[in-house]
Parts: structure tokens; C-alpha cells; sequence
């Protein structure tokens, strides 16, 4: 049996400026925006690249707004990366060099927190593959 996990719930205080932020900052494609009743609206995007989505809501019931954490984004350059968000206005930490890969933090307008990763393995991966 397969247990996939491709959509995460996101939650957010205002549905709008949150898709902006991700659609117009990260470059994450809207999948779905749908509004089903006055005050149920389906919003699903997904960053490039990736097979997992956020859906964002205001339900707070799940989880306060704000309050996800440690999501994390993997890429192939952790400083490209950095130059990127920071080239959109977007708050990062400096990189963060750990044994097992570099690091970049930043946080959503509501406070949910997200980790650009350089995996190390995947970094050992590819310049392994560029020896031969």
C-alpha cells in the first residue's frame, strides 16, 4: 500500500495575501482557487518542482496561523537560493553550514517557518557524478 503525502495544510490569517506571497514571491503555481461556499475557499499551490502542495486556510481549529514549522524546500544551491529570496524582499538568516548540508531560514507573513536545504548527500551525489 502506498502512503503518498502531497498536500500540507498551511494555516494562514488572510488567504489572499499569503497566495500572493507564494505565488508572486516563491514562484509556487496555483493548482486550485476555488471558492466553495461563502466561507469555504480551496486554495492548493505547489513550488516548482515538487510533488507535495500547501493548501492554505484560515481554519484555525487545526492549528493557529502561523504556527507550522521546519517545512523544508530542498534545492541544489543553498546560496543561489538565499540571493533568489532575498532578490524578492523575503527575510532570510545567513546560511547555515551543518554536517549534513546547508541551510537558509525564512518565515511566511503569518510566522510559518520554512528551511531551504543543499542536502549534502545530494551535493556528494552530483559532484560524484560530475568526477566521472
Amino acid at each position: 500500500m502506498e502512503l503518498r503525502l502531497e498536500v500540507v495544510t498551511l494555516v494562514v490569517k488572510d488567504i489572499d495575501i499569503a497566495k500572493e506571497f507564494y505565488v508572486n514571491k516563491l514562484g509556487f503555481h496555483t493548482d486550485m482557487d476555488v471558492q466553495v461556499t461563502d466561507t469555504l475557499r480551496f486554495v492548493q499551490l505547489t513550488a516548482p518542482g515538487s510533488k507535495c502542495s500547501i493548501h492554505l486556510s484560515v481554519d484555525e481549529s487545526i492549528m493557529p496561523a502561523g504556527s507550522l514549522g521546519g517545512v523544508i524546500l530542498v534545492v541544489d544551491d543553498a546560496k543561489r537560493a538565499k540571493e533568489y529570496l532575498d532578490g524578492k524582499g523575503i527575510a532570510t538568516s545567513d546560511i547555515d553550514e551543518l554536517g549534513f548540508g546547508k541551510h537558509v531560514y525564512f518565515s511566511d507573513p503569518d510566522g510559518n517557518s520554512w528551511i531551504v536545504q543543499e542536502s549534502y548527500a545530494q551535493n556528494q551525489a552530483s559532484q560524484r557524478g560530475a568526477k566521472r
